[in-house]
């Protein structure tokens, strides 16, 4: 197999596994905003759990580029073995 046949396959590999695939950037910031939208705050952990974003903080700076209006609280989780600083993301609407 040469150079040209192995990239060849490699690249209709990346096209079959990303049209397989559907979790894209766009729609976990749509998830994101709907989530936002209906419960008013989304934590690290619940995009994590919940929405199955693994770096909920991308999707969110991502949307503060597009205009919206999201904050960043700070909390603490402890989970009994150990304490995690985690960010709580409260979308405001009609803020002046």
């Amino acid at each position: 197999m040469n150079a040209t046949t192995t990239a060849a396959n490699l690249g209709s590999r990346k096209e079959k596994l990303s049209s397989d695939y559907t979790c894209t950037a766009y729609s976990q910031r749509q998830q994101i905003l709907d989530w936002l939208i209906l419960h008013n705050t989304l934590t690290t952990l619940q995009a994590r759990k919940e929405l199955d974003i693994m770096h909920p903080a991308a999707r969110i700076q991502e949307l503060r580029e597009q205009g919206h209006n999201i904050i960043t609280h700070w909390t603490t989780d402890d989970n009994g073995k150990y304490k995690h600083r985690v960010a709580c993301y409260v979308l405001l609407v009609g803020a002046v």
